[in-house]
């Protein structure tokens, strides 16, 4: 059984990037995150102490985005991950960091990285 919550296209104003300009200016970087639990019992009980607290979910993620500068996508999106995975009760995530504004020289909706990870038994 895989339970998850999702959390979608959250943005944050960050200082990633490779290039000066973009640790100088900084830019919108917009993050997915789908956290695996067991959600069976809240699903039963409606109570909230059995399941995640997106509010805590959030403030990680944003925690985590906005707290450090890393140079690439992948070293955030790895951030996030370790960051949601301290959560006991959290069994696996997915992230998904994208940066919308990327200029490599054409059109390009975005640029991303995704990750999954999860505990080790």
């Amino acid at each position: 059984m895989t339970d998850r919550i999702v959390l979608s296209e959250m943005a944050f104003y960050a200082y990633h990037g490779l290039n000066p300009d973009e640790q100088a200016a900084g830019q919108v970087f917009l993050v997915d995150v789908a956290v695996e639990a067991n959600l069976h019992r809240a699903g039963h009980t409606d109570e909230i102490g059995d399941t995640l607290d997106y509010r805590d979910l959030y403030a990680r993620v944003r925690e985590a985005v906005t707290g450090e500068r890393y140079r690439l996508l992948e070293a955030v999106a790895e951030a996030v991950a370790h960051r949601l995975l301290e959560v006991e009760r959290v069994e696996g995530v997915t992230v998904s960091v994208r940066k919308p504004h990327v200029k490599l020289g054409g059109p390009l909706a975005y640029a991303a990285a995704e990750v999954t990870r999860r505990k080790r038994p």
